[in-house]
């Protein structure tokens, strides 16, 4: 199949998607910042019938070393690329008027500018395969909820990035997907209903029949791709 790269992949979506690309042969590079959870998530994944396989590389996507770490654990080619790892910023989510500029930043940092670095650091490889790059999104980048300003704000950031990107990178296949609500810890720790949510295997296998089908670039919805099948 070839070789992924999945950031933020120890649990949730990421974790998904890493098990259904190695149930279909996939090399798989995995990382999150929690390094137990990732070997853990790993190892379970590993177990996955299918022949693929996974690197679990622990660390931050916004820290520059680790994202070196990444491009070497690559270096044989990368065919896909999912930019996966995000952060709430911080929780309890506060309105617009009381965020702190300095945690926006930060919030930024991981969920933008992180993904566009190791977009530009995987681009040559990338191109030279005629790879893909799924920048996983959220409906708070195109709804007006209360609380969600300094995520939305970064989702509808890195969706334009992919937006503009699509249009300058006709090689590489460039989605950016919207995965609804998922029973995830990060949904829980936003003081949403987790529990209603529908798991998040249900979004990873939408998103693994994307890749399966690579249409052209453009926005996706799980719910979408789901009710195509």
């Amino acid at each position: 199949m070839g070789t992924a790269l999945i950031t933020g992949a120890s649990r949730g979506l990421g974790r998904a998607l890493a098990r259904e690309l190695v149930r279909d042969g996939w090399h798989v590079v995995v990382d999150a910042r929690d390094a137990d959870a990732l070997a853990a998530a790993a190892e379970e994944i590993a177990g996955e019938d299918g022949g693929g396989s996974v690197t679990a590389v622990a660390g931050d996507v916004a820290d520059p070393a680790h994202r070196a770490d990444l491009v070497r654990a690559v270096d044989g080619g990368l065919d896909l690329l999912v930019n996966n790892a995000s952060t709430l910023g911080p929780t309890p989510m506060p309105k617009l008027a009381d965020l702190p500029v300095a945690d926006l930043a930060a919030t930024f940092a991981t969920n933008v500018l992180a993904p566009l670095a190791l977009i530009q650091d995987l681009l040559p490889s990338l191109r030279e395969r005629g790879g893909a790059i799924l920048n996983i999104t959220s409906d708070a980048a195109v709804e007006n909820y209360e609380t969600w300003g300094g995520y939305g704000s970064s989702k509808a950031a890195l969706e334009q990035l992919s937006n503009v990107l699509a249009a300058e990178e006709p090689d590489v296949a460039v989605w950016w997907a919207d995965p609804g609500e998922m029973n995830t810890a990060m949904l829980r720790a936003a003081g949403e209903d987790a529990d209603s949510a529908p798991p998040p295997e249900e979004a990873a296998a939408a998103f693994r029949r994307l890749i399966e089908e690579r249409p052209p670039s453009g926005r996706h919805r799980a719910a979408d791709l789901a009710a195509a099948r």
